[in-house]
């Protein structure tokens, strides 16, 4: 038998293959394309963290802007909050002022103003929303009644049954409480 040798020839196209594979960048890229790759990606995450920063900036500067702006304009309601008011009572103060400065009047026309000062005054609560609090016959609110007195009467337990002095709401919130005199129960 004759002895058959074990080499294998290699076909014309097989070297082209391994010769194409090491010149193939995906089969075996070499450190600098891995070193420019690499490169790329840092330089692009630079430039995005760069904008996200910018960005970050921009809001943050507006975000200042809008709560120094909302500061001024808390500041200036504050202070020129009550001009509406201001201006309406300026009409009651000229009348009294007049009224002041009238020698002949009579107690008739000198009641006839005021009770058209009055008047005037009234109209500019009620755009100011201002309330008389006239709890008379009304059970006894600690939060809206200052008891100035407690006496005997016939009137049922903690009612109101005189007003010293009316109180006032701004809205719904207390401006000045009333001040009253409430009934207790008879003793026997």
């Amino acid at each position: 038998m004759p002895h058959e040798s074990k080499q294998t020839e290699s076909a014309p196209g097989d070297h082209e293959m391994t010769d194409s594979a090491h010149a193939d960048p995906k089969a075996a890229p070499t450190t600098a394309d891995v070193s420019a790759d690499l490169s790329a990606l840092l330089q692009k995450a630079e430039a995005e963290a760069q904008e996200l920063r910018d960005a970050f900036l921009r809001a943050r500067a507006e975000t200042d802007n809008v709560r120094r702006q909302a500061r001024e304009e808390i500041a200036k309601a504050g202070k020129f909050g009550i001009e509406r008011f201001a201006a309406d009572l300026l009409a009651v103060k000229d009348a009294l002022e007049l009224a002041l400065i009238t020698d002949s009047a009579t107690s008739e026309q000198m009641r006839e103003g005021m009770l058209l000062t009055l008047k005037q005054l009234n109209a500019s609560f009620e755009k100011a929303h201002i309330q008389a609090i006239d709890p008379r016959g009304q059970p006894f609110d600690p939060h809206r009644h200052q008891a100035m007195q407690v006496v005997e009467a016939d009137a049922p337990a903690n009612t109101v049954i005189q007003v010293f002095q009316r109180g006032y709401l701004i809205h719904d919130r207390v401006l000045r409480p009333a001040m009253v005199v409430v009934a207790k129960e008879k003793t026997a």
